[in-house]
Order: C-alpha cells, then structure tokens, then sequence
C-alpha cells in the first residue's frame, strides 16, 4: 500500500463526479488536503486506538491516512453508502480495513456484523448540513452508544451544524479549524467520558 497522502488526479474527478451526481451526500467538489488529513489523525488520537470506525470514506484519503497510523493490530470498518467510493475503498489492500457498504445510522450493528468491540475512535466526514436533521441526530445517538468508555468522535465539517445537531446527545465539543484545505474545514471533538450526563439529560427528557 502506498504512504503517499497526495490524491491521484483520477480520485478528484472521481469525487467532483460524485458530489454533482450526490451534492447533499457528498458535501464537498474534492478530497481533504493532506494537512486536514494530519489534523485528524491526531486529534482522533488514531495511533493509540485499536477499533476505529471511518464515516463517509469518500475516495479514501482519509482512510490511507488512518491506517498509515494505526497501530499493527487495530481495525478499522470504513463505512460507505456511495457505491462509486464503496469500490474504490474495497481496491485498499490492507488486511486491518474493513469496507462496508451501509449506512452509519446501522452502526451497532455493524460492529456486531464484523464481531469488533466498541470502538476507541469514530471519525466522520459525512455532511450533517445537508441530511435531513432526524437522520443526523439518530447517526449522532448511535454513535455516542457506541463509543467505548475512553473512546472520542472526530467529525470534519464545512458547517457547525454538527454541533448543534450534537449538543443535547453528546454537549459541547472542542474545536479546530484547517484553513489548509478548501474548503477550510471546522474539526470538532467529543470524548464519552464526558458524554454521559447530556446522555442521562437526553433520556430523562
């Protein structure tokens, strides 16, 4: 597998090709620089995680950043609902990724699908903007369920309308900001450990 970070010209027509056919699932007219890459990576905390759930591959220069740092146990389950990027995530030929084509709403069970425990870290790039907000809020609840005790959600936005989705499920979250990127891309953090009283909120209400 090659380490390169740089997307090959094809994967950009590829992702400009999708967003004009697919504009509220895509989100984006081309893949994350290599320095948005980095960013998340680190503030995912990816090196020290050993199940890692990927939302929205897109043409997988996230994920190659991922598994180039990873650790050499881990998983990771890139969860895809475009079946033009789904095909380009299963040609990655790394025996610790694990493609699925599917929806992230479905994440518990397809972390019971793939017999994976509950992951250290969920990173999404799917656009929360442009989803009809009850799919965005029922992504956002089945994430925090899942989440293992120390585990974090990293979510790359062009909008904040993550946040606001995330605030009575998951509170306030940390932010960050990758001018190097186009677009300049809004990077939010949310750790389970202090997820639970707005979960216990969320239920009592």
């Amino acid at each position: 597998m090659s380490s390169r970070s740089a997307k090959a010209p094809d994967d950009r027509v590829v992702f400009l090709q999708q967003f004009l056919k697919h504009p509220r699932q895509v989100g984006s007219i081309i893949p994350s620089s290599r320095y948005m890459e980095r960013r998340v990576v680190a503030l995912a905390e990816v090196a020290s995680a050993r199940t890692i759930v990927e939302l929205g591959t897109g043409t997988g220069g996230i994920t190659r950043a991922i598994l180039r740092a990873m650790a050499p146990g881990a998983k990771l389950v890139g969860i895809e609902i475009n079946p033009r990027f789904q095909q380009l995530l299963t040609r990655v030929q790394d025996p610790r990724l694990i493609p699925h084509f599917g929806s992230a709403e479905h994440l518990a069970e397809i972390l019971r699908e793939h017999e994976l425990p509950a992951p250290d870290a969920v990173i999404s790039g799917i656009p929360f903007s442009t989803m009809d907000s009850r799919l965005g809020t029922r992504i956002l609840a089945a994430i925090a369920d899942a989440l293992a005790p120390g585990g974090r959600f990293v979510a790359y936005q062009v909008s904040a309308q993550v946040a606001r989705l995330a605030r009575p499920v998951m509170g306030e979250p940390r932010r960050q900001v990758e001018f190097l990127n186009i677009p300049p891309m809004r990077l939010y953090r949310w750790d389970r450990a202090r997820m639970a009283a707005p979960l216990q909120r969320a239920a009592d209400g």
